[in-house]
């Protein structure tokens, strides 16, 4: 049998499927390739000529599929879901249930598609499901509100963002051995290490009457949303060649399932519940609560294809930064050259250094606020400058900066407060856990829902940026709230509440100066989700400052965020060889450049390549800015040793030009061939000892351990 089927709607060369059952009243949304539509599945009726069904008495036909909700929602008060779920899941609740289709509309605004769909409660709730787009996205954006619309309050226990059924439409039954879960787990200077494991390795598999409910539940608690897991899931029926996928947008604890109960695989998430998460909210009558964004898209083709497609939408949100940003400028950063002392003095000496180079931007970091010997980790808060360190205040070294030529940054951390300030110690404008302030590592938390902290942040954070003339700003975030704090629903809704004071500190920033370009770190990449990226002109995509693996974990990120807003770094010292030089800048070309370490003390040779590097790197930006990349080789399991090699071959939107950076490890063949796109290539630039093109690729020869080579090719006439 084929579920009824609602509505459908074409979105670029998908369509976008309401199943409605129409004895339950429920609705689902499936996305399947427009191209494929002929080849989905009738669902069998039942379980029933199955010998081990038929052998019990009174087994009747159980069903085999049926229609899963949209939107899933559990109700304080409501029984909990089946199933042996208890502890595992709380979606697929009876709360869901009661939620019946109300109604259908579609709204059409220029070249933007929405459709909203409406589950109505016979208790007086509604569920507001939006799907939209833009003409030319190969990408669905999704979120659930859920309305009040009764006389008495409401406490929901769990509220997704997303819910796509359906998986796989292609196979009638269970899709045995055919379906792969792909995930991306995350560690601090780890980020991005791709897990795939099929649906059997998982223990996915339905159960023999569907009488138990299975889920795989995962996510990260706290406000570093990327700690442990990348907000991301993917679903590939190898059989069929296509891959579904999802990038959840929040930057605080959520969650991601994939389910099973009868043939086919659900994937939902959204906030993490009252299970995973601690949290509840109550919702007045006429209040209502909108989860966080999410974004899906499905291809023909694998995780690669699927990946360009989520993180193509991310264009529209970068567009939108300073206009200084889009031809993608050079970063000097001076943390690993003064490694938290910086002084008015050696920047000053910095800036000339630069003279002549490609930066444009030369950022301050941590510790130009320290106090009577306090360290730069643990004096931040009150953003007072030391007088000692800059004798002409902050605003002479920006503006000696500028005078020579650069865009200066400035660094804050400035969601938290160390324990030698002043700000430690003001307990009520902090974020308490169990009546007393939360405390981390030396950090506590400023209540960015109260008006007074943010009236202190003002002054402290965005006029300080304004009198000192500053171009850029780095936000920094070193640790996680983890469950959340105080709050009459608990700590989970605390934390929520929290996340949305972020986000408008962040809005107020950008609108009072709008200039102004916005780096987004968090240790490092704990903070690389769309809501994040979308806030910040580029990130930093790891605090693995110096290490080996930088080449493997930069190349990791390509498939998560685009490479315009990863900031990799090359540390610089005048003790490093030649090759370990272009091993350093080399791994830059995989997303924005940022340089730090020794530029000072560089002799005149090793600044020469330095120079070398930014003249190619300004010639590939736009292909950084704008294309497709593809990795291969084989660099092992270990990236803190890693061996073999590792080739990213990106190419640019008009397909007329490839960036290719090659990047040998421990025991590397003598030679590297990295294969290119069809078609004949010529070189137009490189980095790193001599190339060549030879039988559809790029040909390294003379390889040593832990070099590199980048070349800049043009598809020849």
């Amino acid at each position: 049998m084929f579920p009824p089927i609602l509505s459908s709607f074409p979105c670029s060369d998908l369509l976008l499927r309401y199943p409605h059952d129409p004895g339950t009243g429920r609705v689902g949304f499936e996305i399947i390739p427009a191209a494929l539509a002929n080849k989905v599945q009738p669902r069998r009726d039942g379980l029933a000529g199955l010998p081990y069904i038929d052998a019990q008495p009174g087994a009747g036909n159980p069903p085999a599929f049926v229609v899963d909700s949209l939107a899933q929602v559990k109700i304080l008060g409501d029984a909990y879901s089946p199933g042996f779920a208890q502890g595992h899941t709380m979606r697929s609740s009876p709360s869901v249930e009661s939620f019946v289709f109300g109604d259908q509309e579609v709204i059409r605004e220029g070249e933007r598609t929405e459709v909203v769909t409406s589950l109505r409660h016979p208790g007086g709730y509604r569920l507001v499901h939006r799907a939209a787009w833009w003409e030319g996205d190969a990408a669905v954006g999704i979120s659930t509100a859920f309305h009040n619309d009764s006389e008495a309050t409401v406490t929901l226990e769990m509220l997704s963002s997303f819910s796509l059924g359906g998986l796989s439409p292609f196979d009638s039954a269970d899709s045995s051995g055919r379906l792969i879960v792909h995930r991306f787990r995350s560690g601090w200077s780890a980020e991005g290490r791709l897990e795939s494991r099929s649906i059997e390795e998982l223990h996915l598999e339905r159960s023999w009457q569907g009488g138990a409910l299975f889920s795989e539940r995962f996510g990260q608690i706290g406000s570093m949303p990327v700690r442990k897991w990348f907000p991301f899931a993917a679903v590939e029926d190898t059989a069929a060649g296509v891959t579904w996928g999802v990038q959840l947008a929040w930057a605080g604890s959520w969650q991601i399932e994939i389910s099973r109960q009868h043939d086919d695989v659900w994937l939902s998430g959204g906030l993490a519940d009252r299970e995973f998460g601690h949290w509840k909210k109550t919702l007045q009558p006429g209040e209502s609560l909108v989860s966080p964004p999410a974004t899906l898209s499905c291809v023909q083709g694998g995780l690669d294809e699927l990946c360009d497609r989520l993180t193509a939408v991310q264009h529209r949100a970068a567009d939108r930064h300073p206009a200084v940003e889009h031809d993608l400028p050079i970063i000097f950063n001076e943390w690993c050259t003064t490694w938290g002392d910086p002084r008015h003095d050696r920047l000053a000496a910095i800036a000339r250094r630069l003279q002549g180079s490609e930066a444009r931007y030369l950022v301050i970091d941590a510790g130009w606020y320290k106090q009577g010997g306090a360290s730069w980790e643990y004096g931040h808060g009150d953003w007072i400058p030391n007088a000692e360190l800059f004798p002409h205040g902050l605003e002479g070294t920006a503006a000696a900066i500028r005078e020579a030529g650069f865009i200066p940054g400035l660094w804050f951390e400035m969601e938290t407060c160390g324990r030698d300030s002043t700000g430690f110690s003001l307990v009520d404008r902090l974020l308490q856990r169990d009546g007393r302030p939360l405390t981390v590592r030396g950090r506590r938390f400023w209540n960015l829902n109260d008006p007074e902290v943010i009236a202190f942040l003002t002054r402290r954070v965005i006029d300080v940026l304004e009198r000192g003339n500053f171009g850029y700003l780095k936000v920094d975030y070193n640790e996680t709230m983890g469950l959340g704090s105080d709050h009459p629903d608990g700590l989970g809704e605390g934390l929520r509440q929290q996340i949305e004071g972020i986000y408008r500190f962040f809005d107020l920033i950008r609108r009072r100066l709008p200039g102004l370009v916005l780096e987004n770190c968090a240790s490092g990449g704990h903070r690389l989700e769309p809501s994040m990226l979308e806030r910040t002109a580029m990130s930093s995509f790891s605090d693995a400052h110096e290490l080996p693996e930088i080449p493997i974990i930069a190349a990791n990120l390509h498939l998560l965020l685009l490479p315009r807003q990863s900031q990799i770094w090359a540390v610089l010292h005048s003790a490093d060889s030649e090759q370990r030089l272009v091993y350093s800048l080399a791994a830059t070309f995989l997303g924005r450049m940022c340089l730090s370490g020794e530029i000072d003390r560089l002799d005149s040779r090793q600044l020469d390549l330095v120079r070398q590097a930014e003249r190619l790197y300004r010639q590939t930006a736009p292909i950084i800015k704008h294309g497709t990349s593809r990795r291969v080789g084989a660099w092992g399991p270990s990236w803190r040793h890693p061996r073999g090699w590792q080739a990213v071959v990106r190419q640019a939107a008009d397909q007329q030009w490839l960036l290719v950076v090659v990047h040998a490890f421990e025991s590397s063949p003598a030679q590297i061939h990295a294969p290119l796109p069809a078609g004949s290539w010529r070189i137009a630039g490189a980095l790193g000892n001599p190339v060549q093109v030879a039988d559809g690729s790029l040909v390294c020869p003379g390889i040593a351990d832990f070099s590199a080579r980048v070349a800049v090719l043009r598809r020849a006439p």
